[in-house]
């Protein structure tokens, strides 16, 4: 299948260091959102221009080319080698303001415009994320992510990596390659050059990789963001008791107060106690009857 790469730019706000308003970003998500969620073999889109370009440059330019105190190195062949990959934390301020922009609620809101998944939670601990770099004869075989941050208890819905890859040669291979779900046949082919952005779906068969070592000349590598997006699971309401804030009544507080609080309290281990549609009922008996 032919790439079709779409040439679009998040409206970040640069005079105001990294503004992106909610929901612009939620629209701007919206209006691509059938491109992605119609793509096949599992919900994709490729982004050409994806940030302001001074913005990318800036990336690019404050890349951590020199080893870093937290850096993490692969070397394990098929499943991941020569790949060097740099947590945010050790970058310097303005990369650390990058990527604390990226895990920001206007971005989730452009990636739940984008591909219709509620509650999008970003990882605060860039849990195999940051930056990664890959060196000659590095590569990354097919592979479906892991599916749970066991760190947070999430799960893993999105991967969003972007390219900072200039004058890249066709020849040097590090392809990002996207296979039908049962690892048959390449579906798609997108060359990481430099301000191209690829999102796409994390599902237990969203096979994909980079598994052709790269044959780069000295001082020429393969460098990206890798972010990943979580949701919480709703098996929490089964496990905690959903109703909303609890007050107390101090001893001296005067009886009107203590009645309130008595009545605000009763309401929660109601909503706790009955099921919604009886719930609802008695709230709109009580209403009436005011």
């Amino acid at each position: 299948m032919e790439l079709e790469a779409l040439s679009v730019t998040l409206p970040v706000d640069l005079e105001q260091g990294l503004h992106l308003e909610p929901a612009m970003a939620r629209s701007f998500g919206e209006d691509i959102s059938d491109r992605y969620r119609s793509a096949r073999p599992y919900p994709h889109i490729v982004l050409d221009d994806f940030l302001p370009a001074p913005l990318a440059e800036r990336i690019l330019a404050e890349f951590p080319a020199a080893p870093m105190a937290g850096d993490k190195h692969y070397a394990g062949g098929y499943t991941g080698a020569g790949k060097r990959q740099v947590a945010p934390d050790d970058c310097n301020a303005y990369l650390r303001s990058v990527f604390c922009f990226f895990n920001s609620a206007p971005v989730l809101q452009f990636l739940e415009g984008l591909t219709g998944i509620k509650g999008l939670i970003s990882d605060p601990y860039f849990n195999g994320g940051g930056f990664h770099e890959i060196s000659a004869g590095g590569r990354l075989g097919i592979h479906a992510d892991f599916r749970i941050n066991e760190q947070l208890a999430l799960r893993r819905r999105l991967n969003m990596l972007i390219y900072l890859n200039k004058d890249w040669d066709a020849a040097y291979g590090g392809d990002l390659e996207i296979w039908n779900r049962g690892v048959s046949r390449k579906v798609k082919s997108v060359p990481p050059l430099f301000n191209r952005c690829v999102i796409f779906n994390t599902d237990a068969d969203s096979f994909h990789g980079h598994p052709d070592p790269l044959t780069t000349p000295e001082g020429v590598t393969r460098r990206s963001i890798a972010l990943y997006y979580y949701t919480a699971s709703e098996r929490v309401y089964e496990e905690v008791p959903a109703h909303t804030t609890m007050y107390a009544a101090r001893p001296d507080d005067e009886r009107e107060i203590r009645q309130r609080v008595s009545r605000f309290n009763r309401r929660n281990y109601l909503k706790d106690w009955l099921p919604p549609v009886l719930y609802r009922r008695l709230r709109s008996l009580s209403s009436r009857s005011k």
